[in-house]
């Protein structure tokens, strides 16, 4: 934190945190639903002493007309002596007691009783809270389970570590370790760091035991572990930096990324779209800070699992693949002319042939989705940026890439899509169709339709959670920005494409199928103009020689990459992901 800088307190977020995670418990579910049929079914509810009250209200209201005793009400309370004679020797002796005077005498008593029943409400007991007996909920860092015998898991580890030489472990006998403490094995990584490793190139027995000890005593499930291992000292979440040694560590270590090994200068591009991808997933709320909750929520340390498991590392498609990657960085180098790893706005419109309108690109360069104030400056996007667009592009159904392109296209910022922001990129939709002498359907005849497909909750306007109830997303976005895409759907029946939506639940995603078949294009590709290269002549089987030839002839050598900014420079407070942080 930087010398000067005042910590501001959240509070409202936490209490609403507490608050989410208590009405999430199945007892309090219960306990409403009970409360909601007793008010269906008109039953009566006892509440404490309310009658009483409303009765001391009326015994008040209907006697405040008589004595003077019934200034105070029915509250049980002595008056202050306050006799005729003194009173009348208070007043002035020319002048009858008239009402104006016996009013402020009232007044005068009645502040008094007041404050005396002020003061005595302050010193009465209230009854215990009925909150007293309601159980913990909130486990930020797991919730306990039976009790772990730390001392025979740390005996475990002892007993790993006096098979080092002098008790100390280096990064490759980290897996040991790593099985040792019941982790998965590519958790080495992420171990040795967090114990200090990094500094001297081993960690000793005692240093780990003390580290994994405070580990055991403080988080009760992998999530808060490795939000533990990998966060920055006095933070509770991960930033993208905190993944590059544990992901470093995979392309060092993991069978199927091997080839990669005399590549360095392109572990950083690897590692870059590996954290693209698991912030695109995991962070749900967009504030590029991944907690234990989100962690928790997402396949992502199941997918860490699966890597000693897998050999092949492009089985992991969610998050590790190596194809995938490959198919990402080869449409960045195609549109990046200058090779500087920054695009621009006439870069990006050269993508699949200037399918996306020129007022999608405006609106992805205006800083809506991108993150990186150097770059928006400067009118260009990195690519990491890249890695978010092209994706949503080629996906446009999952809730990210929904949330995407709905920042793009809500011009006013107000958490709706209104009629004339719709008509906005229609327009130049329309333009294209007649440059291509395609008459265009009338944008009233397109707003039917696409309010028939998306079937909004409020007339009008079209929300985020209207869009994320449609199983037709992709057609919506692309009637409004890819002409080539919109055409396609024009030649296809809805009622097929809607059979294709439900059939596509077991089967590939929109993007793992796109990569798959741009994979296969790419391979041929280079096949083919391997057969006209007579300067390399290196054997290898088909996959390792594509995966060469795209290090050795199709990119040349740059410096090495930076990491991009953390996305908490997008701001998407002002709209309501309801969802899906589930």
């Amino acid at each position: 934190m930087s010398p000067g800088k005042v910590l501001q307190p959240a509070v409202k977020m936490k209490v609403d945190e507490l608050f989410l995670c208590w009405l999430s418990q199945p007892a309090t579910q219960l306990t409403l639903k009970d409360c909601l049929r007793r008010i269906k079914n008109k039953e009566k509810t006892e509440f404490g002493n309310a009658d009483s009250g409303n009765s001391k209200n009326k015994s008040f209201t209907s006697k405040n007309s008589n004595s003077k005793e019934c200034i105070l009400g029915d509250t049980r309370l002595p008056l202050m002596s306050f006799s005729p004679p003194q009173l009348s020797t208070t007043l002035p002796l020319a002048t009858p007691a008239s009402s104006r005077n016996i009013s402020n005498v009232r007044a005068t008593r009645r502040s008094l009783g007041t404050k005396e029943v002020q003061q005595t409400k302050k010193e009465e007991t209230l009854p215990p809270s009925h909150s007293q007996n309601i159980p913990t909920f909130y486990f930020p860092r797991g919730c306990p389970k039976e009790k772990v015998n730390i001392d025979a898991v740390i005996a475990k580890i002892e007993k790993t570590f006096s098979e080092f030489p002098n008790e100390r472990a280096t990064l490759e006998d980290m897996g040991k370790v790593a099985k040792a403490c019941e982790c998965p094995l590519y958790w080495k990584g992420p171990l040795f760091y967090c114990a200090g490793g990094e500094r001297t190139g081993y960690v000793s027995v005692h240093k780990f035991v003390a580290m994994w000890r405070k580990v055991l005593q403080t988080c009760y499930d992998d999530a808060a572990k490795f939000v533990h291992l990998l966060m920055n000292p006095g933070c509770n979440y991960l930033v993208q930096e905190d993944f590059i040694p544990f992901l470093q560590d995979v392309v060092n270590s993991h069978p199927g990324l091997s080839f990669l090994k005399e590549a360095s200068e392109f572990h950083s591009r690897y590692i870059t779209t590996v954290i693209q991808r698991i912030f695109y997933t995991v962070n749900r709320s967009w504030s590029g800070k991944i907690t234990c909750n989100e962690l928790r929520k997402s396949n992502f340390l199941q997918n860490v699992a699966l890597l000693e498991e897998e050999p092949d590392i492009n089985q992991l498609t969610e998050y590790f693949s190596y194809e995938h990657f490959y198919v990402i960085y080869c449409k960045f180098w195609e549109l990046d002319t200058d090779h500087d790893l920054y695009i621009d706005r006439k870069d990006l419109a050269r993508h699949n042939d200037h399918a996306i309108s020129n007022r999608m690109i405006e609106r992805i360069f205006s800083g809506a989705v991108t993150r990186g104030r150097k770059a928006q400056k400067d009118g260009k996007i990195s690519y990491a940026d890249f890695v978010w667009f092209l994706i949503s592009e080629e996906d446009k159904k999952t809730p990210t890439s929904i949330e995407y392109w709905f920042r793009c296209m809500d011009l006013d910022g107000d958490g709706a899509l209104s009629m004339y922001e719709l008509e906005y990129f229609y327009e130049e939709q329309c333009q294209k169709l007649d440059n291509m002498a395609i008459e265009p359907l009338p944008f009233e005849d397109c707003l039917c339709q696409m309010l028939d497909l998306v079937k909004p909750q409020h007339e009008g306007k079209i929300t985020l959670h209207d869009l994320k109830r449609c199983k037709l997303t992709n057609v919506f976005f692309d009637t409004f920005f890819n002409i080539e895409k919109y055409l396609d759907h024009e030649q296809k029946d809805q009622f097929s494409m809607l059979r294709d939506g439900e059939g596509e639940s077991q089967e590939l995603s929109d993007w793992e199928k796109y990569a798959a078949e741009e994979y296969d294009i790419l391979v041929a590709e280079e096949a083919a103009s391997d057969q006209w290269n007579d300067g390399y002549e290196a054997e290898l089987n088909p996959v390792d020689h594509q995966k060469a030839s795209v290090l050795k002839y199709q990119m040349e050598k740059r410096p090495f990459f930076e990491m991009p900014s953390h996305l908490a420079d997008v701001d998407l407070d002002e709209y309501d992901y309801d969802e899906d942080f589930e």
